[in-house]
């Protein structure tokens, strides 16, 4: 099996969702299940964020432009329906039921035109950046994947590949080469923190300062960051569990 994590990163005004949280940071939306059919999709996502926010993320799903990740640049006439399965403080649960048109794309249909049958997927959403992790086969045309995916985005998203590479158990807690299993991206964000002063009390540049050095939206270098970040802190965490001794650290 393979895994295979990419990321769109929305431009203002072309993905509803995207706009909405990019509105309301903080506020996160994440996969809890998503297949799909040659004709079909169904999908249930947990939201979190404040009451404001999550009214803000409901109305983008049910949105008739929205379509449950239909990627086409008009509106493509599919049938959906979006229904609240839970609602409480400050999450929200949707289930959703897309019905798309031979005029429609979208980033599951793509992958079993490619990659075939079979494939697991699973998303999380934050502003702009919308992250995808696909467990295929192995057996397709990733190349091919890529190709037809970035036809279809046009210029509504920047397409990004973070990963790609065999797929194992306990592959949260697999370490590469590094030693914790950054990406080549969120090991250049990180040094380049840690470079130019970001982890610095008081810090010596900011996140929009340090993001135009990388030529890279804000977004997507905090994405990157908290990314890095999420894997550093499991690994340490991962080590202490297991017995061996954590790094010295100095105040």
């Amino acid at each position: 099996m393979r895994e295979l994590v990419f990321a769109l990163e929305y431009e203002p005004g072309r993905n509803r969702v995207a706009d909405a949280l990019a509105s309301h940071p903080g506020t996160r939306v994440r996969s809890l299940s998503l297949h799909a059919t040659d004709d079909h999709l169904w999908r249930v996502d947990h939201a979190t964020g404040t009451s404001e926010a999550l009214a803000a993320v409901e109305a983008a799903f049910t949105d008739g432009d929205y379509y449950a990740d239909c990627l086409a640049t008009e509106d493509c006439g599919a049938t959906q329906t979006t229904r609240v399965l839970d609602r409480d403080g400050d999450t929200l649960v949707l289930y959703t039921d897309w019905e798309p048109t031979p005029v429609c794309a979208s980033v599951p249909h793509i992958a079993r035109d490619h990659l075939g049958d079979g494939v697991l997927f699973e998303t999380r959403h934050e502003g702009r950046h919308y992250t995808w992790r696909l467990i295929h086969s192995g057996e397709g045309d990733v190349g091919a994947f890529f190709d037809a995916l970035r036809d279809a985005v046009g210029d509504a998203a920047r397409t990004e590949l973070l990963r790609t590479a065999n797929a194992a158990a306990g592959d949260e807690r697999r370490a590469d080469a590094d030693g914790v299993g950054l990406s080549p991206e969120q090991e250049a964000a990180l040094r380049a923190a840690v470079e130019h002063g970001y982890y610095e009390s008081p810090r010596a540049v900011d996140a929009g300062e340090l993001a135009d050095h990388l030529d890279v939206p804000r977004s997507t270098l905090t994405y990157r960051l908290r990314r890095a970040e999420e894997r550093l802190a499991k690994s340490h965490v991962g080590r202490s569990v297991a017995g061996d001794p954590a790094p010295a650290s100095f105040e």
